[in-house]
C-alpha cells in the first residue's frame, strides 16, 4: 500500500503514544515523538517504509502550524504585558543565542552550527507551558499572562530566524545573499498587506455567503497553503508565507471561523510532523551521549531560567512572578523542531546536532511540570531571607485606618470594589505592588499603599489589625496563601474573602483559614444560566433551588457554618415571594377604584407593595390609593394569588418581563 500503509502505521502509533502521554499527564506532542522513535528506522520492528514521503507531508504540517499561529496572533493579548513581551523577549532571545553559541563552541561545533544551536535553544514551548499552567489552575494569573506574552513573541521570532539562519550557512555568499532574502521578505510583506487585506477578506466573504461549510474550509486551507507555495516559488520559506496569510486573515471578520476550521487539519498534519521529528532520533545516540545531553539540559535550564528571572525583575515584576516565569519557560520548545528541520533541509546543521537538540528539547519538556512545582517552596524560602518590598502610601486618611476594608490588589477588580465602597462611605485601603496600577488608584483618589501585601511591612501599614474585612483579588493561590498567613498572624479572627481559579485552589484556601472563596468563572456561569432560565419562564423558586445547590456544592466549607446556613435559608424564602408587575390597561375595571374599595387583599390574597404612577413611585401604597390607566402595580404573593389579581384587573397578559418594567420605570 506504500505511503497509505505508512500513514496508517504513524496514526495508530501516534494514538498509542498520545494515550501514554495523556496518562502520564504530559503534552501529546511527546507521545507523537515517542511514536516516531518506535516506528523510525533506528528501532527495528514495524517501520515506516518511505520516510522521505512522510517528511514531505510533514511540511504541510509545519505550514498549517504557522498558518494557525498567524490566525491566532493578536496585539490585544500583548497589551497587558507589552513591555516585557515586545522589548524583553528579544533581549532574552539574544542572550540565549549568545549562551548557546558559547556552549556549542565549547563542545567543538563550528561557528555557523553554534549559532544555530543558540537559536534553537532560545525558544520555549507554548504547548507545554499552557498545559502546565492549565493543569495547576494558574491560567489568568499575572505570571501566566507574562509567560503567554513572551511565548507569542518567541513564536513570531521563528519567522525571521527561518529566513536569516539558512543564509548564514553559506559563508561564500555572505551578507549580500542575506540582504536579498530580507529584501524579498519585505517585498512579499508589503504586497500581502496591501493586496491580501483587500482580496482575501473579500474572497472569504463571498464564500461565506453561500453557506457551505465544506467550501469555506477548502477556501481557508487553499489560501494558507497556496500563499505558502507562492512564497516558496518566490524564493522564501513555505511556512513563512502561510504565517503571513494567517496574520492577514486574522484581521478580517472571518478570522475566528477560519481558525476553528483549520485546527483539526492542523492537528492531523502536525501529528505527522512531530512523528517525523521522532523518526530522526536515534536511541543509540541518546545512550552514547547521555552525559553530554544531561549536562546541556541542566546548563540550558539554569541559564534560560536565570535570564527570564532577571528580565522579569528588570521590567518591574515582583513577588512570585520572576520565579514562575523562570521555571515555566526554561525548556526548549516545539518550534525549535520546525527550525531544526529547516537547518537539516538546507544542510546548515548535521544529523548529530539535530539529535542533540531534539533529545535536550524532549527531556526539558518532560521536566517542566516537575520544575514548575518548585516555584512555591522556593518562593516561600525567598520570603524568609529577602528584604521587604518598597512601601509608599497615597490618599490615606489623616485620622488613620480603623474598622475598614483592606483590598489586596489594585487591578480592575480591586478598583471596582473600592469604587463601590467609596460610594457607600465604607472606609477602605488598597495594597498594590504594580506601580502603574498604584498610580491609577491614586488618580481615582483611592487610599492606596504601594507594596507587597504578603510582606509584614505592607500588611502592617494597611492596619489589618483593626480591619473589619480583608479582600484578596489576586488569582494566584500562592500569593493568597502568603497574605492569609500574614493577616491571621496579626488578626486571627479577621474574615478573609479571596478569589480562586478552580476547585483545587478553593480547597487549598479554605484549608488555610479563608472565610469565603469566590469563583469568578462559576459565578458568571451561574448568572448566565439564571438569565437563560428566566427567559425560558422557569419559575423563580426552581431557579433559586438550582443555584443554591450548585453553590452548596462549590462552597461546601461555608455551609458548615450555622449563621451562613440561616442566611441562605432566609435568602431562599425571600426569593420564594415572587414579585409580578401588572400594568392597568385602558379597559380595566380597577380604574378609579381604590385598593380598599376593590378589596384586593381579601379577594386575591396578594399584597400590593408598589405603584408606579406617571414616573412617580409609591412604595407600600395606602388603602385609599385609586388605580389609574397606565399604572404599574408591584404584586407580591404565590402564583395563585398573583394570577387572581391579574384576573381582577382583567388583564390576560403574563407578568411584564424585567426589561419591559425597567423601560417603563425609566
Amino acid at each position: 500500500m506504500g505511503i497509505v500503509a505508512d500513514i496508517v502505521i504513524i496514526v495508530v502509533a501516534a494514538l498509542i503514544g498520545a494515550l501514554i502521554a495523556q496518562r502520564l499527564k504530559q503534552p501529546l506532542i511527546l507521545g507523537y515523538i515517542l511514536a516516531g522513535v518506535v516506528v523510525g528506522p533506528y528501532t527495528g520492528g514495524i517501520t515506516v517504509g518511505d520516510i522521505h514521503e512522510i517528511e514531505l507531508l510533514a511540511e504541510i504540517g509545519v505550514a498549517l502550524l504557522l498558518f494557525a499561529l498567524g490566525l491566532e496572533f493578536s496585539l490585544s493579548e500583548l497589551k497587558p504585558v507589552r513591555k516585557i513581551a515586545l522589548f524583553g523577549t528579544p533581549v532574552q532571545i539574544l542572550l540565549s543565542i549568545a549562551f548557546g553559541f558559547a556552549l556549542a563552541r565549547y563542545f567543538g561545533y563550528p561557528p555557523a552550527q553554534a549559532l544555530w544551536f543558540g537559536a534553537l535553544i532560545s525558544l520555549s514551548s507554548t504547548m507545554v507551558t499552557l498545559k502546565t499552567l492549565t493543569g495547576k489552575g494558574l491560567m489568568g494569573t499575572l505570571s501566566s499572562r507574562v509567560m503567554i506574552g513572551i511565548l507569542i513573541v518567541q513564536d513570531l521570532a521563528v519567522i525571521p530566524m527561518m529566513i536569516i539562519l539558512p543564509q548564514l550557512g553559506n559563508p561564500e555568499a555572505g551578507l549580500p545573499l542575506l540582504a536579498v532574502a530580507v529584501g524579498k521578505s519585505i517585498i512579499f510583506l508589503v504586497v500581502m498587506l496591501y493586496l491580501g487585506t483587500k482580496i482575501l477578506p473579500w474572497l472569504l466573504a463571498t464564500v461565506a455567503q453561500w453557506n457551505s461549510r465544506e467550501l469555506f474550509i477548502l477556501s481557508t486551507t487553499a489560501i494558507g497553503l497556496g500563499i505558502g507555495y507562492a512564497t516558496h516559488l518566490f524564493g522564501l520559506s513555505f511556512a513563512f508565507g502561510a504565517f503571513v496569510a494567517g496574520m492577514v486573515l486574522s484581521e478580517s471578520d472571518y478570522g475566528h471561523q477560519a481558525l476553528s476550521d483549520i485546527i483539526p487539519l492542523r492537528d492531523i498534519f502536525g501529528l505527522l510532523f512531530f512523528t517525523s521529528v521522532g523518526m530522526l532520533l536515534d536511541p543509540a545516540f541518546l545512550f552514547a551521549h547521555w552525559d553530554r545531553i544531561l549536562f546541556l539540559l541542566l546548563a540550558i535550564g539554569l541559564a534560560k531560567g536565570a535570564i527570564f528571572f532577571v528580565l522579569a525583575r528588570l521590567f518591574g515584576y515582583g513577588n512570585i512572578v520572576p520565579l514562575a516565569v523562570g521555571f515555566g519557560l526554561f525548556q526548549v520548545g516545539e518550534f525549535s523542531f520546525v527550525l531544526a528541520r529547516v537547518g537539516l533541509e538546507t544542510q546548515t546543521i548535521d544529523q548529530n546536532l539535530y539529535s542533540l537538540v531534539l533529545a535536550v528539547s524532549v527531556l526539558s519538556m518532560v521536566a517542566t511540570p516537575l520544575a514548575a512545582a518548585l516555584t512555591t517552596p522556593l518562593y516561600a524560602l525567598k520570603m524568609r531571607f529577602s528584604r521587604p518590598e518598597p512601601l509608599q502610601t497615597e490618599n490615606l486618611p489623616s485620622h488613620g485606618l480603623t474598622d475598614h476594608v483592606v483590598i489586596a490588589g489594585g487591578g480592575r477588580v480591586g478598583q471596582h470594589i473600592a469604587r463601590i465602597l467609596k460610594e457607600l462611605s465604607v472606609p477602605c485601603v488598597l495594597v498594590e505592588l504594580n506601580h502603574q496600577r498604584m498610580l491609577e488608584c491614586k488618580a481615582a483618589d483611592f487610599p492606596v499603599i504601594f507594596g507587597d501585601m504578603s510582606q509584614p511591612t505592607a500588611i502592617e501599614a494597611s492596619h489589618v489589625v483593626s480591619a473589619k474585612l480583608l479582600l484578596i483579588t489576586t488569582p494566584s493561590v500562592v500569593v493568597s496563601q502568603a497574605i492569609v498567613r500574614q493577616a491571621h498572624r496579626l488578626n486571627p479572627d479577621l474574615h478573609i474573602v479571596a478569589r480562586a481559579e478552580g476547585v483545587a485552589q478553593t480547597r487549598t484556601l479554605y484549608e488555610n483559614g479563608v472565610y469565603m472563596v469566590v469563583l469568578p468563572e462559576m459565578e458568571a456561569g451561574l448568572e448566565i444560566a439564571r438569565q437563560a432560565l428566566l427567559h425560558l419562564e422557569i419559575s423563580v423558586p426552581l431557579i433559586q433551588q438550582y443555584t443554591d445547590e450548585i453553590r452548596q456544592q462549590m462552597y461546601a466549607p461555608m455551609y458548615s457554618q450555622q449563621n451562613y446556613q440561616l442566611l441562605t435559608r432566609l435568602n431562599t424564602i425571600k426569593n420564594l415571594l415572587e414579585i409580578s408587575w401588572v400594568e392597568i390597561g385602558p379597559k380595566s375595571p380597577l380604574i378609579g377604584a381604590s385598593i380598599k374599595g376593590a378589596a384586593v387583599r381579601t379577594k386575591t390574597g396578594a399584597s400590593l407593595v408598589g405603584v408606579m404612577h406617571e414616573k412617580e413611585f409609591h412604595s407600600n401604597p395606602k388603602a385609599e390609593y385609586c388605580f389609574a390607566e397606565g399604572d404599574l402595580i408591584a404584586v407580591v404573593g404565590n402564583k395563585q394569588e398573583r394570577l387572581a389579581f391579574k384576573k381582577m384587573a382583567e388583564t390576560n397578559d403574563t407578568e411584564l418581563p424585567p426589561d419591559t418594567v425597567m423601560e417603563k420605570l425609566l
